[in-house]
């Protein structure tokens, strides 16, 4: 039986992977373009990652067209925003995604329809508990 592959991105990696979820297939110079856009960051920083991410860590396949590569993320982003998210709810919050809710609503102003779609969910998810 195999077992899932569990990747952990970093920062930068992360980077590439929203960039990919969104316009995949693409080149590292289509993510150059799109990363330089943020911030300032070089070409070859940006392959040696992809490369990195290809070769060594498996978080995209490559395919080859020509002369040109095209680069595919492999994480679903669903699995690592709940990866990170419950990492950061165990690690921030102690494991409480009550207290990350409390704080977030606690720390900005909520508007009328915020709340009342968050009442909605409320009602939704007692009715899951009955």
């Amino acid at each position: 039986m195999s077992k899932k592959q569990v990747f952990k991105p970093s920062e930068a990696e992360l980077e590439i992977l929203q960039i990919l979820w969104k316009h995949q297939p693409a080149t590292v110079r289509e993510i150059h373009e799109l990363l330089s856009k943020k911030r300032e960051v070089g070409y070859t920083t940006i392959l040696k990652q992809m490369q990195r991410m290809h070769d060594d860590k498996k978080m995209l396949t490559r395919t080859k067209e020509g002369k040109t590569h095209l680069y595919t993320a492999v994480p679903k982003e669903k699995d690592i925003k709940q990866g990170m998210f419950s990492k950061f709810v165990d690690n921030v919050f102690e494991g409480s995604p009550m207290d990350l809710v409390m704080h977030a609503l606690g720390k900005s102003k909520t508007s009328e329809e915020e709340l009342e779609e968050l009442q909605k969910w409320l009602d939704q998810q007692k009715k899951k508990t009955k």
